[in-house]
């Protein structure tokens, strides 16, 4: 009797045993779990965009800066010099532009002169013209009267002049036309030419838009000594004094930006297999112990890096030795972004935290 309750003691401990065992690996699929777990965050380079002498460090190395903040300023009297010219300079062609369209209204009266001149000699010639039609036939009339004995030969002699007169003013109003359509031609010809010189005419000019970039140019670079915070975030590894020599697009100091935290959470492909993008998740901070945030699922790794394949030495492949009954998985990155963090925790960038995803918990999953 004794041994027969023995044996069922011993099969009830070991049923119960095997549930638990069968309930906690059930457990692990629902929920997966890691330890394996990393704070990131958007690392953003702070980078010049001009060279020159540091004349203003306004941080400390770790302070919390906002976007918009004073970083440091770079000796601005190059600069100042710079755009104090090229201002000068777009002035001077803003002057040259107002000249050349006084030159270019002066030709452009010329050419109406020269139109009206010439419209003027067309008059005075059709006028002469009708002169001459009237001067010819009184001279006319005046032979065919002389030979009658009903004029003089004085008459005669009057109207001959008169005719040959306006014969010559004739010429002369000739010569004036031509003379004024000439000078229409050239006023024309140096009115193209100004209108050459000018280009396009109000702020499509070439002259304005190329001093005006350069103005911008100088206005930008001068307003770059100042370099100020891109975004809300932590100054680290400042290593920048007054006096240090800052060169363009080279890196100086980083900022960790406080908008941007997420956890990786390394889990093995074999446990992968059921989170999805969305479903909830817990992390669990080595700092923290005792304040879990909550988070989701952002996004899910397609892939790492490997050392077997990659090239190695003498451009031969890499290939690890393993043991045949020895398999590792292989860790998958999941990106756990948090829906709110406490006030009192306080998050950093490398630091280790435990991750626990609750599978079946994303949008897609609950509409199915």
């Amino acid at each position: 009797m004794k041994k027969t309750r023995k044996y069922i003691l011993t099969a009830t401990i070991v049923i119960v045993a095997a549930g638990a065992v069968v309930l906690k690996y059930l457990s692990f699929k629902r929920k997966p779990w890691t330890r394996d777990g990393q704070v990131s965050a958007n690392v953003v380079e702070i980078t010049p965009r001009v060279s020159g002498p540091i004349v203003k460090l306004s941080i400390n190395n770790n302070q919390f800066v906002k976007a918009g903040d004073l970083l440091f300023t770079i000796d601005p009297r190059t600069f100042k010099a710079a755009h104090d010219q090229a201002k000068a300079e777009y002035d001077i062609t803003i002057d040259n532009y107002r000249s050349q369209e006084k030159k270019i209204q002066e030709a452009n009266a010329q050419v109406e002169v020269s139109q009206k001149q010439i419209l003027q000699a067309q008059s005075t010639i059709k006028e002469i013209e009708s002169e001459i039609e009237k001067n010819k036939a009184e001279y006319k009339r005046q032979k065919q009267l002389l030979p009658q004995k009903a004029t003089s030969q004085r008459s005669l002699d009057k109207a001959k002049a008169n005719y040959e007169i306006s014969l010559e003013k004739h010429k002369g109003a000739v010569a004036s036309l031509a003379q004024a359509k000439a000078s229409l031609v050239q006023a024309k010809a140096a009115l193209a030419q100004q209108r050459a010189k000018l280009g396009k005419k109000g702020h499509g000019n070439a002259n304005i838009r190329k001093a005006k970039a350069a103005l911008e140019q100088a206005e930008l670079n001068l307003e770059f000594t100042e370099v100020r915070a891109s975004v809300d975030g932590y100054v680290t590894n400042l290593n920048l004094r007054p006096g240090s020599h800052a060169v363009a697009n080279q890196p100086v100091l980083a900022l960790v930006d406080i908008n941007s935290y997420w956890v990786y959470g390394f889990f093995k492909e074999t446990s992968i297999a059921n989170i999805s993008t969305g479903d909830k998740a817990t992390v669990t901070l080595m700092g923290h112990p005792d304040e879990p945030l909550d988070g989701y699922v952002e996004s899910i790794g397609w892939g790492i890096a490997q050392q077997d394949g990659s090239t190695g030495e003498n451009l031969l492949i890499n290939v690890s030795p393993t043991f045949e009954w020895i398999r590792l998985a292989q860790r998958i990155p999941v990106i756990v972004r948090f829906d709110e963090i406490p006030k009192g925790v306080k998050l950093r960038m490398g630091t280790t935290a435990s991750v626990q995803v609750n599978t079946g918990t994303s949008d897609s999953e609950a509409k199915k």
